[in-house]
């Protein structure tokens, strides 16, 4: 008997994939994941107009020891920019399929990725207002992050 595989239509595959924490954490084949990152260094070797935009008007933010970098693969998703210690991702929209897109969205709101997406051509007219957007985001999941540290009980020392 022959096996033949086949792929359920995207009207079917609406729930994104679970986390299986193995290898780096996502169920991708060696092999897949290496096709990915290839991709992602093509991108970061050559960046759409909006990306070189909004890369530039980053750099000129200058927001201290929290970067974004350009071209971040997570999990099977490349993402534009990223700052992987807030757990911030920015995604510009130049077309694409919209149900691809909201089920790769999903996969990340999973694993705690808060995600920007901005249209390309809102970045081209106002970068300015896209930066104030992202700083804003950081500057709420560094909030977030300080608020949790100080909730945790402090440690007990061990007596002699």
């Amino acid at each position: 008997m022959k096996k033949t595989l086949s792929v359920r239509p995207l009207s079917e595959r609406t729930e994104a994939p679970a986390l299986q924490k193995r290898g780096r954490g996502w169920n991708i084949a060696e092999s897949r994941l290496d096709a990915i990152h290839d991709m992602a260094r093509e991108a970061k070797r050559n960046p759409t107009e909006a990306q070189r935009v909004l890369g530039t008007k980053l750099v000129e933010a200058n927001l201290g020891k929290y970067k974004l970098k350009r071209q971040v693969v997570i999990g099977s998703a490349v993402v534009d920019f990223a700052c992987q210690s807030l757990k911030i991702a920015v995604s510009i929209d130049e077309g694409g399929d919209p149900a691809l897109t909201a089920r790769r969205d999903k996969s990340l709101e999973a694993v705690g990725i808060h995600l920007l997406r901005f249209p390309a051509a809102e970045v081209l007219t106002d970068p300015d207002a896209a930066v104030a957007r992202i700083v804003a985001a950081m500057k709420v999941r560094y909030d977030e992050r300080r608020a949790r540290g100080r909730a945790r009980p402090a440690r007990q020392g061990y007596s002699r």
